[in-house]
């Protein structure tokens, strides 16, 4: 699957120089991983974000938010996409570039 460059290099601007950043091809896209954990990434068009499991209810009623399911309809809790539209300007980029970066620092280093 072919991914979204321009969000991609959004992304990238977004989450700058960090320590402990890297980038794996994953999902048919591309994830952005802190200390080895999965923050964000691209899928297709779309944003994956990774949360806290407790916050998927609360994000998932944000408009233009879907499960993330590569279960095949058992959907893990902690994993979203965003869609194109809920991208669309800095501070929502910037909004859930900082979502996915807070739960990765959270998570013990890989």
């Amino acid at each position: 699957m072919a991914f979204d460059e321009k969000l991609t290099a959004r992304i990238r601007r977004r989450l700058g120089k960090r320590a402990g950043l890297s980038e794996k091809a994953l999902f048919g896209g591309l994830a952005f991983l802190l200390n080895g954990n999965i923050c964000c990434g691209v899928h297709g068009a779309e944003m994956i974000v990774r949360l806290e499991p407790e916050d998927t209810a609360r994000a998932l009623r944000e408009r233009h938010t879907r499960v993330f399911d590569l279960s095949g309809g058992r959907p893990t809790k902690g994993w979203i996409l965003v869609e194109a539209k809920g991208l669309a300007t800095a501070p929502a980029l910037a909004k859930w570039v900082a979502t996915g970066v807070t739960y990765a620092a959270s998570l013990p280093a890989k």
